[in-house]
């Protein structure tokens, strides 16, 4: 045979040379009986099938993990005071010297309180009876360090502190959501209204890479 010219794989040259191969194909495909031409096209349809049937759910897999990475994280919050007969406490501040929390008069709880970075969907509600109540997402350029505050206005300087998003002036039982993307760091979830925050109404959110 001229070199470089290839064999017809249905010549009986072809199925002396390639006998041990295509028995065995033939015997893993159940296909013993068929003519030497339908057998090649039936063993190279089966393997294509397969090809394509793991290329299909390797893409099945890949897209759904793209997906999960994709989705929002949820976290719950819930903001809660004593009632508005009872005093609002002073003093609470995140970092202010010796804060005992247990003291606080309102408070903001959280759950979960450590996500991954990335999208993140706040479902927030006013549990209390008589007060209105806000929730602002506080990104910490330094952890440990107060929050820049307006004395005057008894209230934290909400642009100079990192604001990155809030659910704003909650009635009392009312609710409200916040989608945004965050970055991995340490944050605080805080009510501003007047002398909340110092009553002790923030807590700590940790956002990791």
């Amino acid at each position: 045979m001229p070199a470089g010219k290839r064999p017809c794989r249905t010549s009986p040259h072809c199925r002396q040379i390639g006998h041990r191969s295509v028995l065995l194909a033939l015997q893993r495909c159940g296909l013993t009986n068929a003519a030497p031409a339908v057998v090649w096209m039936e063993v190279t349809m089966k393997r294509t099938s397969i090809r394509a049937a793991v290329g299909l759910t390797a893409a099945m897999l890949i897209a759904g993990g793209a997906s999960a990475a994709q989705a929002a994280s949820v976290v719950n919050v819930s903001l809660w005071d004593k009632g508005a007969t009872t005093p609002m406490s002073i003093g609470l501040a995140y970092a202010m010297p010796s804060v005992d929390t247990a003291k606080a008069t309102m408070g903001i709880k959280v759950s979960p309180p450590e996500v991954k970075a990335g999208k993140v969907t706040f479902n927030v509600k006013n549990d209390s009876k008589d007060r209105v109540h806000e929730m602002i997402v506080i990104h910490l350029a330094n952890p440990g360090l107060q929050l820049p505050y307006i004395n005057a206005q008894n209230r934290v300087e909400e642009d100079k502190a990192g604001d990155n998003g809030e659910v704003s002036d909650l009635k009392p039982g009312a609710s409200g959501t916040l989608r945004v993307n965050l970055k991995a760091g340490k944050y605080l979830l805080i009510c501003n209204q007047p002398g909340h925050y110092a009553a002790g109404m923030w807590t700590e959110f940790t956002v990791d890479p």
